[in-house]
């Protein structure tokens, strides 16, 4: 069976690949050690279609479908994975309203994420709340016209720079996520305000923050789906959000092999390029190996997506496999390059750090292979 790209999904993946050329890869480094958030390049990617791409044209968006959203976002993770996680949680940030929102809310919101003129970021994990949704305290209190809300959130990409919040808060008293409800937040409200900067490990381009809601007034027109659907809204966005992760890990993947390759051809060592030594052919054969089943993971998921099929399932599996994947070649990657890798003059020390936070963020590896076995299990 062949999997044959569409003369569009690969025009899509040409202009993401040139894009991230120009635009991310000669400023990458630099943006990571000065933490820069590029906003005039997240700009420019609105404008390109780049952070609506699965929003049907009808409201603002590219309508180019999950598959051509994998590519490109591989391409983007290639030049610039701080960017490229930037670019699947503005994606993201469209999923509830387009799934669960309501004709005037995608009027006012989706349309404008879509085209880049808004800037969207999800607010799910609280100080207490990870891997366990079901345990959010964020209360939203529901006051007749208004909902008030109360609480924080932590790890939230963009959050400093987003204009509105996709926010899943309490609104009920049962224990779980049966309480749990979704609402859009302007970043302009009364009782909103953004917190505390992470500095972070890797992915310093890319801003997490804390969000801090004291006494903020939520209009009731702001809830995205019925009352108690939060839940199900979050599950949905995450769904798509690991097929994003997973594209981006293997964007950084590819860049590991690619380093590699490089340095293993013009490193000499013992009178002959280290490439000719076969502990070094093993680690770019298993990297390259690695990447082509992932790849595989990732259209299929896409795929599926595209087609209306469940994918669940296969997004934690590619999520998993391409998280785990990209560690295991910056690994690699590292190694290959000896003393050279730890140093920062290196691409590979930025992907070393790069990588590790696939495994962790929308779902850590150990919370997909719960989601895998769990469908495996109810047939």
């Amino acid at each position: 069976m062949s999997f044959q790209l569409t003369e569009e999904q690969k025009m899509v993946r040409l202009m993401a690949r040139d894009f991230a050329k120009k635009e991310l890869e000669p400023f990458a480094a630099q943006r990571d050690r000065e933490e820069i958030f590029p906003m005039d390049v997240v700009k420019k990617m609105g404008e390109l279609g780049l952070l609506g791409m699965m929003v049907p044209f009808e409201y603002g968006g590219a309508g180019a479908g999950a598959v051509s959203y994998c590519l490109a976002l591989q391409e983007i993770a290639y030049g610039c994975a701080s960017t490229a996680v930037t670019m699947s949680v503005a994606n993201l940030s469209t999923e509830p309203l387009l799934q669960f929102g309501d004709e005037e809310q995608k009027r006012k919101y989706l349309v404008k994420l879509a085209e880049g003129e808004l800037l969207g970021c999800f607010a799910l994990t609280e100080p207490e709340a990870g891997s366990d949704p079901g345990s959010l305290s964020m209360r939203a209190e529901d006051k007749g016209d208004h909902y008030l809300v109360n609480g924080m959130k932590t790890f939230i990409t963009h959050g400093q720079y987003a204009d509105v919040v996709n926010l899943i808060a309490r609104t009920g008293l049962e224990k779980g996520g049966k309480g749990l409800s979704a609402f859009i937040v302007e970043r302009d409200t009364p009782g909103f305000s953004v917190g505390a900067r992470e500095e972070k490990m890797g992915l310093r381009a890319s801003n997490t923050v804390e969000l801090h809601f004291n006494d903020c007034r939520v209009p009731k027109e702001n809830l995205v789906g019925k009352e108690g659907a939060g839940f199900k809204v979050a599950m949905v966005a995450l769904d798509s959000g690991r097929i994003g992760i997973a594209s981006q890990a293997l964007g950084i993947t590819r860049a590991c092999l690619d380093e590699s390759v490089k340095y293993a051809r013009e490193r000499k060592q013992f009178g002959k390029a280290i490439g000719s030594f076969e502990a070094i052919q093993w680690m770019l054969a298993d990297m390259a190996t690695g990447i082509e089943a992932a790849n595989w993971l990732v259209l299929s998921a896409a795929w599926r997506k595209d087609e209306g099929m469940p994918f669940t399932k296969e997004a934690s599996m590619a999520k998993l496999f391409a998280s785990e994947l990209a560690n295991s070649s910056a690994y690699l990657a590292v190694q290959i390059h000896g003393g050279y890798g730890y140093l920062k003059d290196f691409k590979v020390e930025r992907l070393f750090r790069d990588a590790r936070a696939t495994s962790i963020y929308e779902g850590t590896s150990e919370i997909q292979r719960l989601v895998i076995a769990r469908n495996l299990l109810k047939g």
